[in-house]
């Protein structure tokens, strides 16, 4: 029978002398390295955390011993032993979600700058799944955390503060006390400006669909949008207002019941990109050509919006910047040093794009038979899959 070499023996001997000593033999110790250097493990511990009180030849000798020996500090239990684990917990409702996604990418990237990483927590919207997930990584192995879209009251946010475990919410659903670190998009100017643009155009009948009531966004938005009306002296009309979820299909339902109206709008201001391309549906059902019948103005400027037809005018909030001002201050908590500004509002951007133009110079029938023997087709809204 024919006999095969011991694999190990056959990878030995194509490797480099440095790495053939660390397979064949235990790896080096922080004591082998200070017994070899002649020096204490105090002070191979001071070179390594970089500490500037050893003299510069113990530097380069212990130095090189670590290189000669391929020694490898266990950075998990040197965190653990100085009362840190290097993890941050990150609740938000969805990850699939592209709002939600882009956060949770930008979190990730500003964190691993700080040499930290992220522990996700889904909580679907749930507050008392959200109240389980915040109570455990206040208990386990989380320094901190950013909460994004929290559904947790101030009141319980101070709590959890009070027991010494840093937080910062990130685009707050309600409003959050003072004490509080927060981290939000400017929505009164975002959505003034895309009212502004819309009164630009000529359109005097803009109509919104909304979030949820009593969440900032939709407050702060409909406060923008009502800013801007009165600029124009246009009295805001809670007849052109429809309540969404800020998912696809709420926004398809609340724009059919405003271009149902008898004088129905020229222009939807969505409260965020979901509702715009449920917007777009209801209008394609309607028979409607966008933007010559109806504009549309969403909020996020999410992946989608440059991609469905016509592409989405919008207000790009910047998520990036957001995820990264909230690590930001995290990681002050974290250091023990002050935070400046407890809230924080970051500037947005209108993106002009093909789905706005100057209201019809005449009005079009309300919805259905006309406009559709009007046109043998149809703009469309392409939908990706979410």
């Amino acid at each position: 029978m024919r006999e095969f070499p011991d694999l190990r023996d056959t990878v030995a001997r194509l490797l480099s002398p440095r790495m053939r000593n660390r397979l064949q033999r235990r790896p080096p110790t922080i004591r082998d390295v200070a017994r070899q250097a002649g020096v204490s493990v105090a002070t191979v511990s001071r070179i390594l955390n970089r500490r500037e009180d050893v003299a510069p030849a113990t530097r380069e000798r212990v130095l090189r011993v670590i290189r000669e020996q391929g020694y490898t500090r266990n950075r998990t239990a040197s965190a653990l032993s100085a009362g840190r684990s290097g993890l941050v917990g990150v609740t938000l409702p969805k990850i699939q979600s592209s709002y939600f996604a882009q956060l949770a990418d930008a979190i990730v990237d500003a964190l691993y700058e700080h040499d930290l990483r992220a522990v996700f927590c889904p909580t679907r919207h749930e507050r008392e799944l959200e109240l389980s997930l915040l109570e455990r990584l206040m208990h386990g192995m989380t320094e901190g955390a950013v909460l994004i879209l929290p559904s947790e009251s101030s009141a319980e946010l101070l709590a959890v503060q009070g027991q010494g475990y840093p937080l910062v919410v990130l685009d707050p659903k309600t409003p959050v006390g003072p004490g509080i670190p927060s981290v939000s998009a400017a929505n009164i100017t975002g959505a003034a400006a895309a009212t502004r643009h819309l009164l630009g155009l000529g359109h005097r009948r803009i109509a919104a669909i909304t979030g949820p009531a009593g969440w900032c966004a939709t407050d702060d938005r409909l406060a923008g949008l009502h800013t801007a009306l009165a600029g124009a002296g246009i009295e805001p009309d809670a007849a052109l207002v429809a309540e969404g979820d800020f998912e696809v299909a709420g926004g398809r339902n609340a724009a059919a019941r405003l271009l149902a109206l008898p004088d129905r709008p020229t222009a939807i201001f969505a409260f965020n990109d979901n509702l715009a391309v449920g917007a777009f549906q209801a209008a394609r059902e309607l028979g409607l050509e966008l933007p010559g019948d109806l504009s549309v103005v969403g909020f996020d400027d999410s992946e989608e919006a440059p991609l469905v037809t016509p592409a989405l005018t919008t207000v790009r909030q910047p998520l990036g910047e957001m995820a990264r001002m909230a690590v930001s201050l995290l990681t002050r908590l974290l250091a023990g040093r002050p935070v400046e500004a407890l809230r924080v509002e970051l500037a947005t951007t209108l993106v002009v794009r093909e789905s706005t133009a100057p209201p019809p110079a005449r009005r079009r029938p309300a919805a259905g038979g006309d406009a559709r023997r009007r046109r043998g087709r149809t703009q469309t809204a392409l939908v990706l899959p979410r």
